[in-house]
């Protein structure tokens, strides 16, 4: 029977990013690996496993000294990989030492291995995910910075609103993708190993600690349960567990629940590009690329590609979030089922994170923007995205109600004839003896009326904790406002 290859070809958001390599079935296996050489790493630390068998087990436990297909296959037996993985490695090791054979996998359980090795794979991908998240966020800053007084409509239920900026509208794209940063910070620092034996209790490990001394009963030391635990976690560089999570499915709901965020937060940023590149309006446009965007069929297309990409990502992994919280549901001291459903949806969470945050990067550096677009667009409504602020200013003299409905009725009156707000409220006397022609004009100037957008920003910028932006920010402010199309003008 011939094997396949997942190589991404119907998942072009994670295809060839750094994150994809993470989550490799090598990947997984040199992480289970890791896990067993850890083990004997933490049980030689409070005087068990000798070194000589230490050092045999992990000159060879590489995953090329394996079958992984054969493994995947066995797999099925067991209804896990750890159970032929055991099997394997035990005879490989042997073929070196038969001595240190017997330490393998000594008085540990399949979810041990598995879920610390878990563990491993997320750890390295949310390290990846941290530091893609942290240059997206320092373009975001800096586009921020640059467009704080690039004026252009503000949209609310598709319509336009009132005037915003350019800049609070990257700054709330940057508070998105700060507060992904900082969960996937808290996150990852705190994966736990996993350690428990087969329900928990841990009495294997220390049933094999009593016969390497030699004891028996009650007079069976706990050097082999308890005192394993801050060993085993610090060999892997994963956080020391309270309790045997077997059952205690949090530390993977969580990471779900951050991966979920991620997407989420790149993908709403993601989706007002896509919005904002539409040929009729054309406030922003993708950085360029050899093939990118390109359709089989039309020639002149350019499509939004990276943004694709992104909002691909954020509509997937709630899914696979789901089916991760759902596995809270675990019976008993090992559950049938939950456990194993977990795998699949945890991988395809994690590498599409990835993929979307390793995106986002190229996305935000790039972003070209078009404030002459902006501008031209602001001014398809004939001024009534001002009319808001004219009603503020109508309503001491006529009353709110009044100020409303006649400034409905203007707004109505201009979108039939083609006329401008401004030319309609002119010839109105109550107006007219109100307001000089330069006062109108002035209080119909959406540049004039975009509120505390430019404070908004500093407070955006502001709350960033230093280390969420690199050093490069100011640089690429800098950088941006030499850029054609991304000045303000």
């Amino acid at each position: 029977m011939s094997v396949g290859t997942d190589a991404g070809l119907l998942a072009p958001t994670w295809a060839g990013t750094p994150a994809a390599a993470e989550v490799t079935d090598e990947a997984w296996l040199q992480a289970m690996l890791d896990a067993e050489v850890a083990l004997a790493r933490a049980q030689h630390a409070v005087g068990l496993t000798p070194a000589a068998a230490v050092e045999a087990i992990a000159s060879v436990a590489r995953t090329d000294r394996l079958d992984l297909v054969a493994l995947a296959h066995a797999a099925r037996a067991a209804a896990n990989p750890v159970v032929a993985l055991v099997t394997a490695f035990t005879e490989v090791v042997a073929a070196e030492d038969a001595a240190a054979a017997e330490y393998v996998h000594r008085g540990s359980t399949s979810q041990d291995i598995l879920d610390s090795a878990t563990m491993l794979v997320a750890r390295r991908v949310l390290g990846l995910i941290a530091a893609d998240l942290e240059r997206t966020a320092a373009a975001l800053a800096a586009l921020a910075d640059t467009h704080r007084h690039t004026v252009l409509a503000g949209r609310t239920l598709a319509q336009h609103a009132v005037p915003t900026t350019f800049g609070l509208k990257a700054a709330g794209w940057l508070r998105l993708v700060a507060d992904a940063l900082v969960r996937v910070r808290a996150v990852g620092s705190a994966l736990p190993a996993q350690l428990g034996g087969a329900a928990g209790t841990l009495a294997a490990y220390r049933e094999y600690a009593a016969l390497d001394r030699g004891e028996t009963g009650d007079r069976a030391s706990d050097r082999g349960g308890v005192e394993l635990l801050g060993p085993f976690a610090e060999a892997l560089g994963l956080a020391e567990p309270v309790l045997p999570w077997h059952t205690v499915r949090t530390p993977v709901a969580e990471l779900g629940a951050v991966l979920q965020l991620v997407t989420g937060a790149l993908g709403k940023f993601a989706l007002d590009v896509q919005t904002l590149s539409r040929t009729e309006i054309g406030e922003v446009s993708e950085p360029a690329a050899a093939g990118r965007g390109a359709s089989s069929a039309m020639p002149q297309k350019r499509n939004p590609a990276l943004a694709t990409l992104i909002v691909a990502a954020a509509r997937q992994v709630p899914a696979h979030a789901l089916v991760l919280a759902q596995c809270l549901l675990a019976e008993d001291e090992r559950p049938a089922g939950a456990w194993h459903a977990e795998w699949q949806p945890l991988r395809e969470a994690l590498r599409l994170a990835g993929g979307a945050a390793h995106t986002a990067v190229e996305l935000a550096e790039g972003l070209i923007v078009h404030p002459d677009r902006m501008r031209a667009n602001l001014e398809l409504t004939g001024g009534a995205l001002v009319t808001e602020r004219l009603a503020v200013a109508l309503a001491p003299v006529l009353g709110k109600v009044r100020a409303k409905k006649l400034l409905t009725a203007a707004s109505a009156e201009a979108a039939d004839t083609g006329r401008t707000i401004n030319e309609v409220l002119s010839g109105h006397p109550e107006l007219s003896a109100r307001f000089t022609p330069a006062e109108l004009s002035g209080l119909l100037d959406p540049a004039r009326y975009t509120g505390a957008a430019d404070a908004l920003v500093d407070r955006a910028l502001r709350a960033l904790d230093p280390a969420d932006t690199a050093d490069d920010t100011t640089q690429q402010a800098t950088t941006g406002q030499e850029k054609e199309g991304r000045h303000d003008g």
